[in-house]
Formats: C-alpha cells, sequence, structure tokens
C-alpha cells in the first residue's frame, strides 16, 4: 500500500468534509439571519451589505481565492499535483475548520424550524447543494492527472475541487433571495387561507367587540391591562405577546377565539406605510387605543409623519359609531381625534384629557399614582413600573369606561396585574433586585428605566445595554442623548454591550462628568453578566434596557 497516496487521499477526503460541514452551517445561519428579519428580503439584504466583509464574502474567501488563483498561474507548472493538495487542502482546513459566526456564544433566539422555515429548506436546500455536487463531479470526472490516488473516486483536479468548494461556500447567502422568490406563491396562498378562515370566523360573531391597540411603543402592555381590567366582568380573549402581524392575529382568531368571547383585543403593529391596513382587513375594530407616536421603526418609515399616518389609520378605520381612545399628552395622536366625526373620541393622558393621572411615585413594591374621571378620584397601586406604564393604564381605564366598569372595581383589577415579562419587570433574584427592561427599547421608554433606575438607594445601581436601534437617521443622535442621561443619573456601574454599536452612548455618557473608570464594555451580553457577577452585592440592582436579536452581533 502507498501510504503517501493514501495520506493524499485522506486529505483530500477531509477537505470536502470540513467544506461540506462549513456550508450546512453558513447555509443555516443565513436562514436564522433571514428569519430574524422577519422573512423581509429588503432587511435581509440590508443585513448583507453592513456584514459584508464580516459574514458575507469573507477575507477567507478572498484570499483562498488568491491562492488558487496565484498557483495556478505562477507556479502550477513547476509544483506537483500532490504539493497542490497539500497546500490548498491545509488552507482549507485551517480557514474553514472552524465556524464561529456566534462567537461560541449561546444563541438568544434560536432557528426555529416553522412550516414556513421547512418550506424554505426546499428550494434553499437544494440551491445549496446543486454547487458543490457539480464541482465534485467534475473535478473528479475531469481526468486530469493531478494525483492518482488509492481511493476508486481519483484522480481529482484539486484546482477545480478547491475552487469550486469556496466559490459554493461564498454565494450560499444569495440562494435565499432565490429560494423566497419561489416559495412565494406557496406563503401568499397559506397566509390568503388563514385571513379566510379569520374573516369567516369574525363574520359569525356579530356582537363580538373587537379592541385594536397600535402605537410606537406601550401596545403589549396596554393590550395586557386592557384584558385585566375587563375580564373580571366579560370574558375576554387577547393576543398573546407581541403577536401583532397578519398571521400572528390569524392564529389567535383561528384558534384560541371562541363562541363565549365577548371582547377580543387585537394589537397591531407596523413597520411599513399600509400595515396597518392589511391588519383591519382582518378584523375592523369597534375600539381603537393608540398609545403614541414615536421613532420607533423610523429607519423603515423614513419620518415621524409618515409613523402618525400608519397609525392613524386605525382610527379611520373604525366601524360607524366606535370609539377612539388617545392619548392626549402626544400632539401627533390627539390631532387624530379631527379624522372622523362619526366616532366617539375619549382623551386620556397626565396633563390633557378627561380621563387624567398624577401624583405619581414608585418603589420596590411598584407604581402608586391618582386617577381623576368625571369628578371621580382613586389611587391606583400597580406592580408596574415607570410614567409611561401609567400613560398606559389611563388608555385601559378609558376602555373599560367605555364598559361601564366602575373605577373602584379597576383599583382592584390595577393591583394584581403582572409586569410583562421583559418590560420594565421587576424581580427579585437572589440578594440582588433585578429590572428586566430587555425587549424593544426606544427613547421615551429608556429614559423612563433610567430615571427609574436612579431613584433606587436601597443598593448600587447598574445599567445594561447595547441601546437601541432601527432609529433610522436619528439612531446616533438618539443614542448619544441616551448616554447623556445615563452619566447624569448617578449610577454606580455602565456596562454597554458591543464597542462599535455603543459609541454614540459612549459619546454621551463622556459629555457628563460620569467617571471613565465606572463605564465598562463588553462584547456580548453574556460577557457583561460575567463581568457584573463579579461586581454585585447584596442589595445591588441592575438594569437591563434592551437585548438585541443575534443578528445585531458585533
Amino acid at each position: 500500500m502507498n501510504w503517501y497516496l493514501l495520506f493524499l487521499d485522506l486529505l483530500v477526503a477531509g477537505f470536502i468534509i470540513v467544506m461540506a460541514r462549513h456550508t450546512l452551517l453558513r447555509s443555516r445561519f443565513f436562514l436564522h439571519i433571514f428569519q430574524q428579519k422577519g422573512y423581509k428580503l429588503n432587511e435581509y439584504w440590508q443585513w448583507l451589505v453592513e456584514h459584508w466583509n464580516h459574514r458575507v464574502i469573507t477575507g477567507r474567501h478572498i484570499f483562498y481565492m488568491i491562492i488558487i488563483v496565484a498557483m495556478l498561474w505562477l507556479v502550477s507548472s513547476t509544483i506537483t499535483g500532490s504539493a497542490a493538495v497539500i497546500i490548498l487542502t491545509f488552507f482549507g482546513l485551517f480557514w474553514f475548520g472552524p465556524f464561529d459566526y456566534y462567537q461560541n456564544e449561546k444563541q438568544k433566539k434560536p432557528l426555529v424550524y416553522t412550516a414556513r422555515v421547512l418550506r424554505l429548506c426546499v428550494p434553499y436546500g437544494i440551491l445549496c447543494l446543486t454547487l458543490p455536487a457539480a464541482t465534485l463531479y467534475l473535478s473528479y470526472d475531469s481526468g486530469a492527472p493531478y494525483l492518482a490516488g488509492f481511493f476508486s473516486m481519483l484522480p481529482v483536479d484539486i484546482y477545480a475541487l478547491a475552487f469550486g468548494w469556496v466559490l459554493a461556500n461564498a454565494v450560499v447567502p444569495f440562494f435565499i433571495f432565490i429560494a423566497a422568490k419561489i416559495t412565494a406563491p406557496i406563503e401568499r396562498r397559506v397566509h390568503q387561507h388563514f385571513i379566510n378562515k379569520a374573516q369567516t370566523k369574525l363574520a359569525r360573531m356579530p356582537e363580538l367587540t373587537v379592541i385594536a391597540i397600535t402605537g410606537s411603543y406601550g401596545k403589549t402592555s396596554t393590550k395586557f391591562m386592557i384584558r385585566d381590567l375587563l375580564k373580571e366582568r366579560m370574558s375576554v380573549c387577547s393576543t398573546p405577546g407581541s403577536y401583532n402581524t397578519p398571521m400572528g392575529i390569524c392564529k389567535v382568531i383561528n384558534n384560541d377565539l371562541e363562541a363565549h368571547h365577548q371582547v377580543l383585543i387585537l394589537e397591531m403593529g407596523a413597520r411599513y406605510e399600509g400595515n396597518i391596513d392589511e391588519l383591519c382587513d382582518i378584523a375592523e375594530p369597534n375600539i381603537a387605543v393608540v398609545t403614541n407616536v414615536g421613532v420607533a421603526h423610523l429607519e423603515t418609515f423614513g419620518s415621524q409623519e409618515a409613523i402618525a399616518r400608519t397609525k392613524s389609520t386605525l382610527v379611520k378605520r373604525l366601524k360607524a359609531n366606535g370609539t377612539a381612545v388617545l392619548n392626549a399628552d402626544d400632539p401627533h395622536v390627539a390631532d387624530m381625534a379631527n379624522l372622523r366625526d362619526d366616532i366617539t373620541v375619549l382623551n386620556v393622558g397626565l396633563d390633557n384629557g378627561l380621563i387624567r393621572g398624577s401624583n405619581i411615585t414608585y418603589n420596590h413594591e411598584g407604581t402608586h399614582f391618582t386617577v381623576h374621571r368625571n369628578g371621580e378620584t382613586e389611587t391606583f397601586n400597580t406592580q408596574l413600573l415607570g410614567v409611561h406604564n401609567v400613560q398606559n393604564m389611563l388608555l385601559a381605564i378609558g376602555v373599560a369606561s367605555r364598559f361601564d366598569i366602575r373605577l373602584k372595581t379597576m383599583v382592584l383589577a390595577a393591583r394584581t396585574i403582572e409586569p410583562i415579562e421583559h418590560r420594565l419587570e421587576l424581580k427579585k433574584q437572589g440578594d440582588i433586585y433585578v429590572i428586566n427592561d430587555a425587549f424593544n427599547s426606544n427613547p421615551t421608554g429608556a429614559k423612563n428605566a433610567v430615571e427609574i433606575l436612579a431613584q433606587f438607594n436601597s443598593g448600587r445601581r447598574i445599567i445594561i445595554t447595547p441601546g437601541m436601534i432601527e432609529l433610522g437617521e436619528l439612531e446616533d443622535e438618539k443614542n448619544r442623548e441616551f448616554g447623556r442621561q445615563i452619566g447624569e443619573a448617578n449610577l454606580d456601574l455602565v456596562v454597554l454591550v458591543g464597542q462599535h454599536r455603543t459609541k454614540a452612548i459612549q459619546e454621551g455618557i463622556r459629555q457628563t462628568s460620569f467617571p471613565e473608570e465606572q463605564l465598562k464594555i463588553a462584547e456580548s451580553l453574556f460577557k457583561a453578566n460575567e463581568l457584573v457577577e463579579d461586581y454585585v452585592q447584596p442589595g445591588d440592582i441592575v438594569l437591563y434596557e434592551n437585548d438585541l436579536p443575534d443578528s445585531f452581533n458585533e
């Protein structure tokens, strides 16, 4: 047996195995990114552009191609096929053996193999396999005299094999576009089936009252507050969590809504103009609630005016004689009262409106405030933290008032409302307190969270944050302002997640007198947690302000 030839055969086989593994993991990674971007090809493309050199066409792809071209043009006539195998396979094993796209960190939200993903995987998998399979066939079928080995599948053209596999590995991200286009007609039919089913079900329940909530922030919190104020007197069905897309709403209507339900509460989200119309085509509301108009998703809307225009669609789509419950403290929302003259408008707010709140205080037990309604005054106590949650509660009180529920009854219900997971959720963990505000941070909510943290005096105050995203051209400005708020809050430790991503926050903090030694930068949330674990002591309070998906990892 020629052990040298066997060694070369094993090198080639090892190269193929390593490249196949790396290509498989890489294709799975980009499928994960596509899912995190909501299956939106434009947002997926934007992610590719932002990570072009780091994840898409990487240095290892470029350098490996340069080595192949250099060997073919400069030294192919002077080196043997065996030497070419050794050089190209060793470089391949070294560069493509590891797969470190997740920086060896635990994925915060792993890829979920939904029915849609499985449908997408069929054309995507075929596309990802075609080029490597063709390369494998051609390189072994070429009859090139570079290597006559021990295994029957040799001789092999190592240059063609290496070039084809690395090229196939490089173009994996772009097959998502083709696969998505292929499956798009199927997805449209699937979506329309569920929409038709939901519309038919609602048409059979004419006595059902549909409450729809929209706004830049606070939709989910307000939804659960309305649910909890109404459920003592009525049979209520509501969407769980942040189910605010067409398929999310249809899933709840088709699976959870039953004949005995009197009220259906829906959260309606929007990232683009026209999204609210799509949702109202499924379920037109009897009561519309608009929380606010901020700068969330400014990147996709383009302007705050476009955001206001989109949110106002909910009021325009109200059924005749419906009710709009509006945040009177937000000028954009208050203006929506003038859109219709055939509906009832109920304005609420801390400073304006028929229902108002005042005397807000909070501590380890939550928030305490006074509500004024039509001459009535009641003190509310809730586990929820923050001024913005008082505003949300006022909106919920406005909706409950349309059902003639007494204010005293609402006071009792408000005491039992539990914080929503990851939204200013106050918990005691061992000897320390944690405020979890990790979901969907925005300028208003982030400011409120920092102000709340600053009022605690039981121990040292710590914040962990990667800053805010999807604020378009205002992103740096808002994060810099957020940094100044942090710097002026007299905190004991600030841990920013991501050196590059938090640059604007760092600039804002350094515009204040905040001590530099109390500012730390961590490369990931997991590293930030390790840093804080070594720092905290009993009585300390830690605020988690925002948590970004894996697709935002640096």
